[in-house]
């Protein structure tokens, strides 16, 4: 992991669109703050910028993310991992297929990801860590999906593509997702003190950050989202955090209407700041070029 000046940054974008369509994929680097550290704020580069890396995961061994390969002039994204404790970056898939969204299962035995298959429709997959064990589809039937968020029932939301995208839930025994609401952003988490999901989406024209409750079937607006967010994670269980441009602002759910600067990030990213993974007091997060 080598720690970068303030003089260098760049900055990342993703666009909701399928990975089998894109001829050229955004150049994108992903870095990672440390902001607790006894000389301040710390941040290093965790891989370069010369082709698409983003949707970091943050753990405590390392970061799972989507990395861009090229081969004969043609691109598609793999899984990777950072360890922390090397600082090595490893492929956890090669095949001739487009994977991304890494995410753990509830359990943590496996990852889940979005992987684009070869006749292009866009599915739920998951990866033991037991390599004993073989990959395969979550749902046979549910698609395109392009992001998911896990609950700690073995239920998952899913982004959906379509006109317009729609968040969908089921349990995995059920198989049968229900639409929850329509014209969704790209950001789907599970919260556990509110027991509930929560994402983005825009209400007359306007982006909302909104909660899922499952048990009770409800939708609640939680407070409005400058209109250029697409993307935001939680700074512990109540305090949201999103970037404006290379500045990132916290909100806690009991006053939202208080937003406050917590991290200027400009002297590591020149332009704009788009995926975060937080963990603790270490924010991973995507710039592009």
């Amino acid at each position: 992991m080598k720690l970068i000046s303030p003089l260098l940054g760049l900055m990342a974008t993703l666009a909701i669109t399928s990975y089998s369509s894109l001829a050229a994929m955004p150049k994108s680097e992903i870095l990672l703050a440390d902001v607790n550290t006894e000389y301040g704020l710390q941040v290093s580069r965790i891989t370069d910028g010369d082709v698409y890396n983003n949707q970091p995961l943050l753990t405590k061994s390392g970061i799972y993310f989507t990395k861009e390969v090229q081969n004969n002039e043609q691109s598609q994204t793999e899984l990777v991992f950072y360890n922390f404790a090397d600082q090595q970056t490893t492929n956890l898939t090669n095949t001739a297929v487009s994977e991304y969204s890494p995410t753990l299962t509830p359990d943590g035995s496996a990852l889940s990801a979005i992987v684009v298959e070869a006749n292009g429709k866009q599915k739920l997959w998951q990866y033991p860590f037991d390599k004993n064990v073989a990959p395969r589809r979550i749902f046979e039937w549910v698609e395109p999906v392009g992001y998911h968020a896990w609950g700690i029932n073995n239920d998952v939301v899913m982004f959906i593509l379509g006109k317009p995208h729609t968040l969908q839930y089921t349990h995995v025994a059920a198989a049968k997702p229900e639409v929850v609401a329509s014209d969704i952003g790209r950001t789907l988490t599970f919260n556990k003190q509110l027991g509930a999901y929560t994402f983005n989406y825009t209400k007359q024209q306007q982006q909302w950050l909104a909660s899922f409750d499952a048990k009770q079937n409800q939708v609640t607006d939680l407070f409005r989202l400058p209109k250029s967010v697409q993307d935001y994670t939680f700074k512990g269980a109540d305090t949201v955090i999103y970037a404006v441009d290379n500045r990132v602002y916290q909100r806690n759910l009991s006053e939202p209407e208080i937003v406050s600067l917590w991290l200027d990030l400009t002297p590591y990213c020149e332009t704009k700041i788009t995926r975060m993974s937080y963990l603790n007091n270490q924010l991973a997060f995507v710039c592009t070029k």
